[in-house]
């Protein structure tokens, strides 16, 4: 198997991670069906495979062109993340999932957390842009281009797949085993927020690590 194959795929699952961004999934989509679930975590795989595919080949032009930084990503993602976590551990969502269950046989449509904060910045976040980004500098023409490609592909459906089963898996274990799971996940998303906006200020200000 080619090393930049092996490579690229090891370094898109650890930053990708398909078994963090599932259980994750899996507590943002509790109130939703399973074609509903599957639905968005086709989507969010999609999506992601866009926006990846986008900054491999234009991310580097766009970024500048915009007087944008990376690091300036990681802050903004983390942020955002942040909030989400903070509404996991606390429960915030609870009364808008109460809400949403007495409308739901009239009005099916649930949130839809397929674009945020699936796709970006959980799957295609700062870290997997500035993988793939420097994954698609170290590639050596079409073939190693290919590799990169394939092992992102890889990684993407790897990660859709994990989305769809831990859904059910988590629902087998009922209601209270699943708000324990829900609180712990948001605070594993609190510190992985914390990780990218303190990566992100020492990018920024060139503190190292």
């Amino acid at each position: 198997m080619p090393e930049l194959f092996i490579s690229a795929f090891a370094t898109l699952f650890v930053v990708i991670d398909p078994p963090g961004c599932a259980p994750i999934y899996a507590g943002l989509t509790k109130d939703a069906t399973a074609a509903q679930a599957r639905s968005m975590a086709i989507r969010a795989t999609a999506i992601a495979a866009i926006i990846l595919t986008g900054f491999a080949f234009f991310g580097e032009d766009l970024l500048n062109a915009l007087h944008i930084e990376l690091d300036s990503f990681r802050i903004a993602g983390g942020l955002m993340l942040f909030w989400i976590a903070f509404e996991m551990v606390f429960e915030k969502r609870t009364k808008r999932r109460t809400e949403r269950a007495e409308k739901v046989n009239a009005d099916p449509e649930i949130e839809d957390v397929s674009v945020f904060p699936m796709a970006m910045p959980m799957m295609a976040g700062p870290g997997a842009i500035a993988a793939i980004m420097l994954l698609m500098n170290e590639a050596d023409g079409f073939e190693q281009t290919l590799e990169v490609f394939a092992a992102l592909a890889a990684v993407l459906i790897l990660t859709g797949l994990a989305l769809i089963a831990a859904g059910p898996l988590i629902r087998l274990l009922g209601d209270k085993v699943e708000a324990v799971i829900t609180r712990l996940l948001g605070v594993l998303l609190a510190a992985l927020a914390a990780q990218y906006i303190l990566d992100g200020l020492r990018g920024a200000f060139g503190l190292g690590a």
